[in-house]
């Protein structure tokens, strides 16, 4: 199993419309996620920062996450999410959330 955690920034007056969407995410991008073995995965939110936390427990990471970008659905989702998220500048080449690594996990 894989554990990965990211972020983004979020500008306050998007709260409310990024809140309301992830009340009820669609069933197509959740359908598409669980095949792509990501599980236990929760968004956070603290003023202005978003913290993302998801686990991966498949074989084949890249592939998956291939087949979730490639997801019409997650496309559209994105789409609509998107706007509403200020990436932090300090993130690498082709992240649109900003991975962050683990320092510490009692296991």
């Amino acid at each position: 199993m894989r554990r990965l955690a990211s972020v983004i920034g979020m500008p306050p007056e998007n709260v409310e419309e990024y809140e309301r969407l992830h009340a009820a995410v669609w069933p197509a991008v959740l359908d598409r996620l669980t095949r792509s073995n990501v599980t236990n995965y929760s968004i956070y939110r603290h003023g202005d920062v978003l913290f993302s936390y998801m686990e991966y427990v498949g074989d084949d990471f890249e592939a998956d996450m291939a087949a979730i970008a490639a997801d019409p659905a997650t496309q559209e989702w994105w789409a609509v999410c998107e706007p509403l998220q200020r990436p932090f500048a300090d993130r690498a080449e082709g992240e649109w959330w900003k991975d962050i690594p683990e320092v510490f996990h009692l296991d």
